[in-house]
């Protein structure tokens, strides 16, 4: 018989299916995934009009083009995203919380008062947004995928904050304009490269289901990625946005810690602050990722977070970044980029390794200079990383599966069972050592001014953020790529580079694995069940370095798609 745990989950999964519009129902079953891998495109185009998919498929600077002039109503806009974010769920289970109705009032006033004052609210006037199920909304439960926080506050039955508190980033969405209509699906911790919890199960790849879509941001890179979201934000401590960014063929940015307000989202270990959790938008154009951020940063979050630096957006860095590109390719000078093959712990698969090579060869042909990346050992940062995700020993966790009695996931990446937490002593120690690897890491940095040419140290750094192009269920076992660059808290911006490839990605018959995670890693791939997955990169730059990765991103994505032959002028509006 099912526990009362797994009762509470599956009415809480069948009550978000619930409120889906019986129009916008699709019959089952979907065929599994041996017939069908890929539901972008073609497949979910059918269920849709002519009319949502040319408004869905526009990008997100395209759709506030037309919003903010009146030529698209934000009802319309709304409508078309909130349909096609039913669909998405029903495809690869990426949402939480479901509140198309609220969406559409909200796009009504909108409208009415872009017809009374004509002119739009803000830069984000009628734009449908998504969320990771940590931000609270008005009037929406917040389950951060526990079921022990099913109708609570964050677990709590008596706190009065249900329904009724909202995040700082949520209030700021809404004073620029933004149209908030769900929020995706997590796992429970937030602590896993995949995502999965016992209330929406697991949440898979829309390009390739044989995969994950990644995690803890997972429902955000599927709903967009299936366009059911002109945009969204996550959240990042060990790579939770980049990681379901790059499997979805997504950009995404991980800012420095205190950029964009974290005030008022639930977290895990919350207070923890050796190593801090950021948010990041998402969306499919690195001009989509810019104007996100470029608008919360209108809003002045400092004055409202105290922890939010003030940091407004720099015009003068993005124009310098612009005048660099510029130089560089008219010969009147260059820009220089660092490039990690590999960290010397675990070794990329080779569809990894192959984009490593073409964004490679591409900015050498640019006229770029490109030297191999060999810093101070990311084995040191990922340890660092670990250690400080089980500073509380797991109790955290513990407390939360806890409420309902629950099973804890296994792909969940700290203690378990809870072990004892570090005493003041050692949280100091952890955080000694922390600050001694960045000044390696600085140093190291600032030292590539002698071997650039440019008379300054490295633009920036091309790495891989996993291992892998996505990754089947169960074989996560390397966080390193993307923990490394939390340990820093440098900035760092994903790039989508290619798809898996078969017939070109092939397996090494004659590699040898250095240790056991590498032979872990090495193992799990399978040419065959990757096929067709996204592939995608990071640029990291040094902290605070937002707006200059975001440029450099987008100037890199442009050029490979023009050497594609996939490039669209709208995508390069920077």
């Amino acid at each position: 018989m099912a526990t009362s745990w797994e009762i509470a989950a599956k009415t809480k999964r069948e009550a978000v299916l619930d409120l889906i519009p019986k129009e916008w129902r699709i019959q089952p079953p979907l065929p599994p995934a041996g017939e069908l891998r890929d539901v972008t495109g073609s497949y979910i185009q059918q269920f849709l009009s002519p009319r949502e998919i040319e408004i869905t498929e526009t990008d997100t600077i395209g759709i506030v083009q037309r919003t903010t002039t009146g030529e698209w109503t934000a009802v319309e806009v709304t409508k078309a995203f909130c349909h096609r974010a039913a669909i998405a769920h029903q495809l690869v289970n990426c949402l939480h919380e479901i509140f198309f109705e609220a969406a559409l009032a909200d796009a009504k006033r909108l409208d009415a008062y872009f017809v009374e004052h004509k002119r739009p609210t803000g830069p984000l006037h009628g734009l449908p947004i998504s969320l990771k199920d940590q931000f609270h909304v008005k009037g929406v439960e917040t389950t951060m995928g526990y079921v022990g926080w099913i109708g609570t506050f964050e677990g709590d039955k008596t706190d009065p904050r249900r329904f009724e508190l909202e995040s700082e980033l949520v209030r700021e969405l809404r004073a620029l304009g933004a149209v908030l209509h769900c929020k995706t699906s997590v796992p429970a911790t937030l602590m896993s490269g995949e995502t999965i919890n016992n209330i929406i199960e697991y949440t898979w790849n829309p390009k390739n289901r044989h995969l994950s879509c990644g995690g803890s941001s997972g429902g955000e890179g599927a709903l967009i990625a299936l366009r059911g979201s002109a945009g969204g934000f996550g959240t990042d401590i060990g790579g939770s946005v980049r990681i379901p960014a790059a499997f979805n063929g997504l950009y995404g940015i991980r800012p420095s810690a205190g950029r964009i307000p974290y005030l008022g989202a639930a977290n895990s270990m919350d207070g923890q602050i050796s190593l801090r959790s950021v948010i990041g938008p998402l969306a499919s154009s690195a001009s989509g990722v810019k104007l996100l951020l470029k608008s919360v940063l209108s809003q002045h979050p400092w004055l409202y977070d105290p922890l939010c630096v003030e940091i407004p957006w720099r015009s003068e860095i993005e124009e310098h970044t612009l005048d660099l590109i510029q130089k560089s390719s008219s010969s009147q000078g260059q820009l220089a980029f660092g490039i990690m093959y590999d960290d010397g712990f675990v070794k990329p698969h080779p569809p990894i390794t192959r984009a490593l090579q073409v964004v490679a060869t591409l900015l050498q042909k640019l006229g770029h200079k490109v030297i191999e990346w060999k810093p101070p050992s990311h084995a040191t940062a990922a340890e660092l990383a670990s250690t400080i995700y089980g500073l509380d020993g797991g109790a955290d966790a513990s407390k939360q599966f806890g409420l309902s009695g629950e099973t804890m996931m296994p792909q969940v990446i700290i203690p378990n069972p809870p072990v004892p937490p570090k005493n003041a002593m050692e949280i100091a120690a952890i955080n000694i050592a922390k600050r001694e690897y960045l000044k390696l890491y600085m140093d190291y940095w600032n030292d590539t001014a002698a071997s650039t040419g440019t008379g300054r140290p490295i633009d920036g750094v091309i790495a891989p953020v996993a291992p892998h192009a996505a990754v089947q269920p169960m074989k996560y076992f390397y966080v390193g790529y993307s923990a490394f660059v939390n340990t820093l808290d440098y900035s760092s911006v994903t790039i989508p580079v290619t798809e898996a490839d078969k017939a070109v990605d092939v397996v090494d018959g004659n590699y040898t694995p250095i240790n056991d995670t590498d032979r872990a890693v090495y193992e799990s791939y399978d040419p065959e069940i990757y096929h067709g997955a996204p592939v995608g990169l990071q640029l990291m730059g040094r902290r605070f370095q937002e707006e200059k990765m975001l440029t450099l991103a987008g100037y890199i994505g442009d050029e490979l798609r023009r050497a594609s032959g996939s490039w669209s002028p709208i995508s390069s509006q920077l």
